[in-house]
């Protein structure tokens, strides 16, 4: 029978009190439904993830939240699978947010990390989530926090947010954990360049990857250059002296050692109220992102700016119109006055 046929039971309509019950039991199913619900568009699955979320939200707040990221090649799946499995080794129930690029044509993930992460996919005590960035800013998904405080609810007690390691997505994901880890290669002759310094910035924990198979040597001295580099870098927290170690996922050698900084950085951040006051303040900003973020949506679909803007896109393509005049058109179509 056809997968579309009319004849096929549809799946029944779930209530808010099921969706609360159901992540709350942990049923897997019911909890990739609330997932698919906060990331749907729709405006009457909007305000049903609303309501779920709301009474949700007394059982938020207790995993500790982990972002990952690296350049393309640094063997960031790899990583997080061998991580993941040892958290789990260790009682840990482990999530896994995992944000592909979109797929321009069919608007779906295209890097697979359920692919990628076989042996951890099979793990009882883990839950992977792929999903499409959706083509927003930094190539993080808009809905990402809202699937993390699902999984929170739902008993992790670690969430993995993996970022697609370019663009901005590294600082939008870094504000919306707790601990920011940053994997680097030994050797790819970057160590010191501009193209590392920003994300140095944010970093709360780099570990240079693949140190095995006879790279142990230049991972050793790209270990020791990130630090000295580190010593010149004002980070985000002032208090913390970000470690550099070096770690292979393929032999899991170092990871141990890593986890024990991600530790540390928790507890210390706990007993200072740092914790706290930084979730706080991502709330905030969370807030107003939202806002603005919806602004621009409304601005873009309204109608006297829609009608303007092929014209002068056309205009500033040709070189006839600066986009400085351009742009205070179509502002002036929706009605904002200089």
């Amino acid at each position: 029978m056809p997968p579309n046929s009319p004849d096929l039971p549809r799946r029944r309509a779930l209530t808010v009190d099921d969706y609360v019950e159901g992540v709350r039991g942990g049923d897997r199913a019911i909890l990739g439904r609330a997932i698919s619900l906060v990331e749907s568009n729709a405006r009457g699955h909007h305000d049903l993830a609303q309501d779920v979320l709301t009474r949700l939200l007394p059982y938020t707040g207790g995993a500790q939240r982990v972002g990952i990221s690296g350049v393309p090649g640094v063997g960031k799946s790899t990583f997080i699978e061998a991580l993941g499995t040892n958290l789990t080794k260790l009682g840990h129930r482990v999530a896994v947010l995992a944000v592909d690029p979109t797929s321009e044509q069919t608007r779906g993930s295209i890097l697979g990390d359920k692919t990628r992460m076989v042996s951890l996919t099979q793990d009882p005590n883990a839950f992977i989530r792929p999903s499409p960035s959706s083509g927003s800013l930094g190539g993080v998904g808009r809905k990402t926090r809202e699937t993390l405080l699902l999984c929170e609810a739902a008993g992790f007690d670690v969430v993995l947010v993996e970022t697609v390691g370019v663009g901005q997505s590294e600082t939008t994901v870094a504000d919306m954990v707790d601990v920011f880890v940053v994997l680097m290669l030994a050797g790819a002759g970057d160590e010191l360049q501009g193209i590392k310094r920003g994300i140095l910035e944010i970093a709360d924990l780099v570990a240079v990857n693949k140190a095995d198979g006879g790279n142990e040597q230049a991972a050793e001295r790209a270990r020791r250059e990130y630090a000295s580099a580190l010593h010149l870098l004002r980070g985000r927290d002032a208090s913390w002296k970000v470690p550099v170690v070096k770690c292979s996922a393929l032999t899991n050698q170092g990871l141990d050692v890593l986890w024990g900084h991600v530790e540390r950085h928790r507890a210390e951040q706990t007993a200072s109220g740092a914790l706290e006051q930084n979730r706080k303040r991502q709330l905030l900003r969370w807030m107003w992102q939202m806002v603005e973020g919806e602004l621009f949506d409304t601005f873009k679909r309204h109608p006297r700016v829609v009608s303007v803007v092929p014209d002068l896109e056309a205009q500033v393509h040709d070189g006839t119109v600066t986009a400085t005049i351009a742009a205070e058109r179509i502002l002036e179509a929706f009605g904002v006055r200089r």
